[in-house]
């Protein structure tokens, strides 16, 4: 349901029915957002995410939740009743229009209902079926009860975000990254099968593991258990690691906290020093005469630090340099300084202060969606990555419960029965 003048996404023509709780939604966001038409589907209650905080004017109305906003853009909205025989004739009937179906029922739940893929893909081959579920369909705690911070503490990004200070306990990411991984994954998948059934012209049936997603999700810390069987220690914001690395993060002179990263390549020290002088702060900088003689002296490379004191000794002269800036700058000038010069470094912003950064905004990221049912607009979060030939769309808000029940149902032949349907509850 592209917006008038809207982009045309790469998923533009692929239609995916998405019958999701909170752990699946994002799933159907992201590709609702790359284009492809996903019809929500919701109980006629409507879903319960619809009540979760935080509501436009701290008005609790399952139509005012910035929660739904988020996750349901650009989607179109039904409602449908599944318990009812009726309504898994219509499910039936929306699955055999659709390229994929993306759900996220507990295991079991849909073979009950006669409506899982080994029921309706044998007629409906090119049929792609995306599960999300905690622990896999078949997998021994395929029952078990999970939530967000379960999934994070279990599958093992918990174990590596926190502080150097141990007494603390470990940090959960926040944002329900547990879910959002998982459905990053669920999409990764389809996307894949899409292209596979371009080549094939058959469909296939994927069992997303959200907590397996997680836990290959790690960086190095699964590996370095499973192939050196050591563990990587939290760091304050820098990552785990077996053996402890130098501090990076540091109050800027207005307060603001920064990851100062560090020169990496030769060049880079130069760089430093420059960047110093130019501030006039080579005075404050014991190490930058190691800076020139790391930038005129013979090559080295980082995996030399734990070898060689000389290299050792350069790349912490680099990292003091780096802190000394810090010290004296304030926050935006040392990041955008620092960006410009090609290195790794970043600022600490509350979320508020991510819509207002300018570099965010001239790329697009802040998005404004109008709602004339409110008879305002407001600002969203726009595309999580961006791609040269593939735009991505943020035109169309969440839909209202029940929307495009005359749409849909009107598409399949079944618009003089809605009212009957509406009265029994199916819809």
């Amino acid at each position: 349901m592209t917006g008038q003048g809207a982009p045309v996404g790469p998923l533009d023509g692929i239609r995916v029915i998405e019958w999701t709780d909170e752990k699946g939604t994002y799933a159907g966001k992201l590709l609702a957002d790359a284009g492809a038409d996903v019809v929500k589907i919701e109980s006629p209650s409507g879903d319960p995410t619809r009540l979760y905080e935080p509501f436009v004017g701290d008005e609790s109305n399952s139509e005012r939740s910035l929660w739904f906003w988020h996750y349901n853009t650009n989607k179109s909205g039904i409602t449908l009743d599944l318990e009812q025989e009726r309504g898994r004739e219509l499910f039936r009937e929306l699955v055999a229009s659709a390229d994929a179906v993306v759900e996220s029922q507990p295991p079991g739940r849909m073979a009950e209902l006669g409506i899982d893929y080994a029921d309706l893909s044998p007629s409906n081959r090119p049929l792609i079926w995306v599960a999300i579920t905690p622990f896999g369909r078949e997998a021994p705690r395929a029952h078990e009860h999970s939530t967000d911070l379960t999934l994070l503490a279990g599958g093992g990004p918990a174990w590596s975000c926190g502080y150097d200070d141990h007494s603390l306990p470990p940090v959960r990411g926040g944002g329900n990254q547990g879910y959002q991984t998982g459905c990053h994954y669920a999409v990764m998948s389809l996307l894949v099968a899409l292209v596979h059934r371009d080549i094939s012209g058959t469909g296939q049936f994927i069992d997303v593991n959200m907590h397996a997603a997680s836990n290959v999700t790690t960086e190095a810390g699964s590996y370095e258990w499973l192939v050196a069987n050591e563990t990587v220690q939290r760091q304050t914001g820098r990552h785990a690691a077996v053996n402890p690395t130098q501090a990076s993060q540091v109050q800027c002179a207005d307060g603001v906290w920064v990851n100062t990263g560090l020169p990496r390549r030769q060049n880079q020290f130069q760089v430093v020093y420059d960047w110093l002088e130019l501030e006039g702060l080579l005075e404050k900088c014991e190490s930058a005469p190691i800076l020139l003689a790391a930038a005129q002296g013979p090559p080295f490379q980082t995996s030399q630090i734990a070898l060689d004191d000389e290299v050792r000794a350069k790349f912490m002269a680099g990292r003091d340099a780096m802190t000394v800036l810090a010290d004296n700058l304030n926050g935006y000038d040392y990041f955008t300084g620092g960006q410009e010069r090609g290195f790794q470094l970043g600022i600490i912003y509350a979320p508020e202060d991510v819509m207002e950064d300018p570099h965010f905004i001239e790329r697009g990221f802040v998005v404004e969606l109008d709602h004339p049912e409110l008879d305002a607009s407001y600002r969203y979060p726009g595309a999580p990555y961006r791609f040269e030939k593939t735009p991505w769309r943020l035109d169309q808000p969440a839909p209202a419960l029940g929307a495009d029940n005359e749409a849909v149902y009107g598409a399949l032949g079944h618009g003089d029965e809605l009212d009957a349907l509406r009265e029994r509850g199916v819809i």
